[in-house]
């Protein structure tokens, strides 16, 4: 299984949302927290090509998107392939 990284802020429901979906579906995910890590944030927006919310998830090094993007590719049959 590829490694799952989301970044994330600890009132998001949209973190939240997403977190859901990767723990229904059994995924093993690093969790990185920039609620209050102004330079992690950063390196979250230069890693996800610009975009500066959250969550932002990545799936090995391909930069899935946010909550609607990974809830989109799972009701399109598309997200287990990428998790594979």
């Amino acid at each position: 299984m590829q490694h799952v990284t989301i970044y994330t802020k600890n009132y998001c429901p949209y973190c939240r949302r997403a977190k859901d979906l990767l723990t229904q579906k059994g995924v093993d995910f690093e969790e990185i927290d920039v609620t209050t890590d102004p330079e992690g944030q950063k390196a979250m927006a230069v890693r996800a090509h610009g975009r500066s919310t959250v969550p932002q998830i990545f799936i090995g090094d391909q930069h899935i998107g946010g909550c609607d993007d990974i809830h989109a590719l799972e009701a399109a049959g598309k997200l287990d392939a990428l998790l594979a």
